[in-house]
C-alpha cells in the first residue's frame, strides 16, 4: 500500500490547481489509507470552501425518452429493452413554473435536461426562452442536451446560460464499453465549444458501470486534466434500471464511492464536487462520509431526470443532523 505521507505534499496540497496528474497517482490516492485519504481531502477542502457549506441544485428533464444513443446506463435510450416512452419538449411555461418551485424550495441552480444526440434548431429556440426566463428568476442556469457545436454553444451563452452539463462518464479505455453511438472525442470536442462561448462547465462521470479502478481512476484523470477543471463535477452513483444493458451490475462498496469523491476533491480542488445520481440508495452515513471528502453539492428535490433522489425533508434533516448549511448560489 502506498505511503500515505508521500503521495501528497502539503504543499502539494495547499498549492495551485495542477493539470497534469497521471492515473498512477490517482490510483495511488485511491489506494491511501482510508484516514490519510480523508485528511488530504479536507485539506484540500478547506483552502477553498467553507467546509460546512452545501451547494443546491434542483434536476428537471425537459424532454424525456427516445434518445438514438445506446448509452448502457440510461433508460432513455430508445434502443433499450423497457426504455423509457418518449415525450414531446416540455412548453416553456411548465418549464418556468417548475423553476419557481425550486426556487422556493431553496435551489439556486435549476438544471434542464433533454434526451437528444444533439438540440434540432426549432428546439433550441425553445431552450433558449426557457434560459431567459429562469434567468429572469434570479436563478443559475444549466442545461444537458447532448452534444454541442460552436454556433449552437455561442446561441446558449447569448441567452444567458450560465453552465453546461456534458459528462465523460468513465475512463477513455473504458468508454466503449458503455457507448458505441458516439466517441469520446465527440464529448471532449463539445467540452470545447462550449468553453470557447464563455459557458461554464459541469463535468463527471459514474462509477458501478463494471469499470476496474484503473478505470475510475483514469475518469479522475481525464477530467483533472482538462484545460480548465470543470467548475462542478458531479459523481454518480449507478442507478441500476431494469430494461438497461447495466441492470445487473455489481453494487460499488460505499467506501470505494467515497474514495472517489476524495480523489475529485484533491485533483480538482476549486471545483464544486457533487453527489449526483445514486444518492436514493445511500445511507445517511455514507453521504456524510461523502461530505467529509469534499462533496459540496447536491441535487434536492424528488427526482433526477427518471431516477429516484431522495426526498428534500430527509436531505434537510441531515443537513441539519450534520450542522452544514446551505447555499442555492453556486461558482
Amino acid at each position: 500500500m502506498p505511503d500515505g505521507s508521500s503521495s501528497l505534499s502539503p504543499s502539494t496540497r495547499l498549492a495551485g490547481t495542477r493539470h497534469d496528474w497521471t492515473v498512477d497517482e490517482i490510483r495511488a490516492l485511491l489506494n491511501l489509507p482510508f484516514p490519510e485519504l480523508m485528511f488530504q481531502a479536507q485539506t484540500v477542502h478547506r483552502a477553498t470552501f467553507d467546509p460546512t457549506e452545501i451547494q443546491i441544485s434542483t434536476l428537471l428533464s425537459i424532454k424525456t425518452g427516445g434518445c438514438p444513443e445506446d448509452c448502457a446506463y440510461c433508460p432513455q435510450s430508445a434502443l433499450h429493452e423497457d426504455s423509457v416512452k418518449a415525450e414531446k419538449l416540455m412548453a416553456v411555461e411548465q418549464v418556468l413554473a417548475e423553476a419557481r418551485k425550486a426556487k422556493a424550495a431553496g435551489a439556486g441552480r435549476f438544471c434542464m435536461g433533454a434526451a437528444w444526440r444533439s438540440p434540432k434548431e426549432r428546439d433550441l429556440d425553445t431552450v433558449c426562452a426557457m434560459i431567459e426566463g429562469v434567468k429572469e428568476l434570479g436563478l443559475e442556469t444549466c442545461v444537458t442536451l447532448g452534444m454541442l457545436d460552436d454556433m449552437q454553444a455561442k446561441r446558449l451563452k447569448n441567452a444567458g446560460l450560465d453552465y453546461y452539463n456534458h459528462n465523460l462518464d468513465t475512463s477513455p479505455d473504458y468508454y466503449g464499453e458503455i457507448i458505441t453511438t458516439r466517441t469520446y472525442q465527440d464529448r471532449l470536442d463539445t467540452l470545447g465549444s462550449v468553453r470557447d462561448a464563455g459557458i461554464s462547465v459541469c463535468c463527471g462521470g459514474i462509477v458501478g458501470m463494471g469499470e476496474s479502478e484503473t478505470d475510475r481512476a483514469g475518469l479522475i484523470a481525464a477530467l483533472a486534466t482538462l484545460p480548465v477543471h470543470p467548475e462542478s463535477v458531479p459523481i454518480n452513483l449507478l442507478v441500476r434500471v431494469e430494461g438497461t444493458p447495466l441492470a445487473k451490475a455489481d453494487e460499488v462498496e460505499a467506501l470505494d464511492f467515497v474514495r472517489m469523491i476524495a480523489a475529485a476533491r484533491i485533483t480538482m480542488p476549486k471545483s464544486r464536487v457533487r453527489l449526483a445520481a445514486g444518492r436514493e440508495n445511500m445511507t445517511d452515513e455514507t453521504q456524510s462520509l461523502c461530505f467529509l471528502a469534499g462533496a459540496n453539492s447536491i441535487f434536492y428535490g424528488e427526482r433526477l431526470l427518471t431516477t429516484p433522489n431522495p426526498q428534500a425533508q430527509r436531505d434537510r434533516a441531515l443537513l441539519d443532523r450534520l450542522g452544514m448549511h446551505t447555499t442555492g448560489i453556486g461558482l
